[in-house]
């Protein structure tokens, strides 16, 4: 049996904003590579800054700390997660924007979702949040 094994990459950035376009221009490369059409490469690096930011926002705000990604690289996807370490959040408390009388911050979670096509977040008490987002190659969503 021969079972095709998934590339994987991994990064760890400094909670800084500055290192978001790091992040950027590396899930732009991986996503070029996969075959994702240019649409579709502006909505994974959006959706991919996004939890970046709620990486550096909401978890360990001391810059010393940092945040991880990892990227799976599988036929016909890309799955990718963003780890932070802080204290985690209530899940279930993250509530839809109102879009009628919007507000600045609060869309992240509501944009990721738009863009991508799943989402899956999960938090730990004092132990951080995950954020998994996976775009298929050549859905159009």
């Amino acid at each position: 049996m021969n079972e095709k094994k998934n590339d994987e990459i991994k990064l760890t950035i400094p909670n800084k904003p500055e290192y978001v376009s790091v992040v950027r221009l590396t899930v732009s490369s991986i996503a070029n590579r996969m075959g994702f059409d240019v649409e579709q490469i502006e909505d994974i690096k959006i959706a991919t800054a996004e939890a970046c930011t709620n990486a550096i926002t909401h978890g360990k705000c001391d810059v010393e700390e940092s945040f991880d990604i990892k990227f799976i690289i599988d036929e016909g996807k890309l799955v990718i997660s963003v780890f932070d370490n802080g204290k985690g959040c209530m899940i279930n408390n993250i509530k839809k924007p109102d879009l009628i009388n919007p507000k600045e911050g609060g869309l992240g979670i509501f944009i990721i979702k738009s863009l991508m096509d799943d989402v899956k977040i999960t938090s730990d008490a004092d132990k951080g949040t995950t954020i998994i987002m996976t775009k298929y190659v050549g859905e159009d969503t």
